[in-house]
């Protein structure tokens, strides 16, 4: 550009591009930059194994990047993003050959819970029938506010959603196979089960599967990502690649500058501009647990003992709610455990143009210690031979990233943590700072984008749709949300 942009969005992960879409639909001159050589941040898509075999490095199953009302309106198939939704959203499975199983039906998944099916199901009708309405009031700005539409859903779920998850799957359910399918759900979070709130994400991630669905966009999440470039450039906006910032005096005379990024790389970029509390605060802001990760590719599909889950998008392996918890419990409290909880995705079962012909792509990461170094395969392959024996012999390779090799691909991952701070009660309603809006900073220009900020972690883009619509009123003075420019005509 040969003048300065009316807004700077530092970082293109989904927030970043969420942000950027937002403020150039208000007519404004947005540029984006950002440090990888790729667009996307979370959402990329790499050969990291074999040639031809395409690897989702971090987000591969996006619940929420199809219920958010941010990606609601932006609407992925008008972007040439096809979502493919696998026939069972995600599959537990448990020893002696059995599994819970959810559907994107959700009387059909009651059904597989034998004398659990009625207890699941009351669970979750009132929230599936109003899910847009509950995750439009807890993803947007307002959620600190009462709901005014669907309250008695909202408020249904909010007094569920407190509680830990080990309570309310012993409260509600009397098996095993229910009380495993909402814990496997509820560890997406990153925190040990026995803390409050987790049983809000088991419930959020459930609903979602009964509700908007798990797909996984076909060719890999780097599509989303380059279809919002698209979308960017389409509106006049830029996004340029390989630009590293480590000092905001280069966006000197910029009306707003929004940052998709660790508050710690906030308070580095700004130096002493930034009042001393606010740093200190940063500081005291908590990052959670790493990931290791595997990326497998494969000359058959997983060999899972029970044929259900060989249908499934996304596999939660670690047995009972007892055992998830425990697997947990441990890289919480800094440990590390041989019989961890591992998540799973198997792309391929939906999406054949991951691999060669008759060949398969597969992940699993697991939850360590913030910035563990240590190495979890054979922990990770023990536990997917467990329910998969023979699982081994069908590797063709396999690439790994420890939690500071996550940080190196992406610095957003702070110790491989890649929520970008723990997902704890506290931190999701004050994240990073306790501001009323903390979207908002000391520096009048300068507002944080990132899943620092709430509603938090996940594809959802509404960090940066948030900040987006904060900077549109404090410095544009722009109060009616912008609808987004919808895809021109192919």
């Amino acid at each position: 550009m040969s003048s300065k942009p009316d807004a700077v969005v530092v970082g293109a992960g989904p927030n970043g591009l969420a942000a950027a879409l937002r403020l150039s639909a208000a007519g404004l001159q947005v540029q984006v930059v950002e440090r990888a050589d790729r667009a996307g941040g979370g959402m990329r898509t790499e050969e990291v194994t074999l040639p031809g075999f395409a690897h989702d490095i971090c987000s591969a199953v996006h619940p929420m990047g199809v219920a958010s009302p941010f990606f609601r309106e932006f609407d992925w198939a008008s972007r040439g993003v096809r979502m493919l939704h696998p026939e069972v959203a995600y599959a537990h499975p448990l020893d002696g050959g059995d599994a819970a199983v959810a559907y994107r039906s959700l009387d059909r998944t009651a059904a597989g819970l034998g004398a659990d099916g009625a207890a699941y199901h009351r669970l979750f009708a009132q929230l599936v029938e109003h899910g847009d309405d509950v995750i439009d009031f807890f993803l947007s700005s307002a959620f600190r506010r009462l709901p005014t539409s669907s309250i008695p859903a909202i408020t249904r779920f909010a007094l569920n959603a407190l509680p830990n998850v080990r309570w309310l799957a012993h409260k509600a359910f009397e098996g095993e196979h229910a009380r495993a399918l909402i814990g496997g759900a509820a560890a997406h979070g990153m925190l040990d089960l026995t803390r409050p709130l987790t049983a809000g994400l088991g419930l959020v991630l459930s609903m979602l599967a009964h509700h908007r669905g798990w797909p996984l966009p076909e060719g890999g999440t780097q599509r989303m990502a380059d279809a919002m470039v698209t979308a960017i450039e389409q509106q006049g906006g830029t996004v340029e690649l390989g630009h590293e910032v480590t000092d905001l005096r280069e966006f000197d005379g910029v009306p707003a500058v929004l940052l998709d990024t660790t508050p710690e790389a906030f308070v580095s970029m700004a130096g002493d501009r930034l009042p001393g509390g606010y740093g200190r605060w940063v500081r005291r802001y908590h990052h959670g647990p790493g990931v290791f990760k595997i990326d497998w590719a494969l000359s058959d599909p997983v060999p899972w003992t029970n044929p259900d889950v060989r249908r499934a998008g996304t596999v939660h392996i670690a047995g009972t709610l007892a055992e998830t918890i425990a697997g947990e419990a441990a890289p919480a409290a800094g440990r590390l455990t041989d019989k961890p909880y591992v998540l799973a995705v198997q792309p391929t079962v939906v999406d054949p143009t991951r691999a060669p012909e008759g060949k398969h792509v597969f992940w699993a990461y697991v939850h360590v210690p913030h910035a563990s170094t240590v190495d979890m395969t054979t922990e990770i392959e023990a536990q997917v031979e467990r329910f998969a024996p023979g699982f081994r012999d069908t590797i063709l390779a396999r690439a790994t990233k420890t939690a500071p090799q996550m940080q190196d691909w992406n610095p957003n991952n702070l110790g491989g943590d890649i929520s970008n701070g723990e997902a704890s009660l506290r931190q999701m309603l004050l994240r990073p700072v306790p501001r009323w809006n903390t979207y908002s900073t000391p520096l009048d220009n300068v507002f944080l984008a990132s899943a620092a900020t709430p509603p938090g972690p996940a594809v959802h883009g509404m960090c940066g749709d948030n900040a987006a619509q904060t900077a549109l009123r404090k410095v544009f003075g722009v109060r009616d949300l912008p609808p987004l420019r919808p895809a021109p005509p192919t």
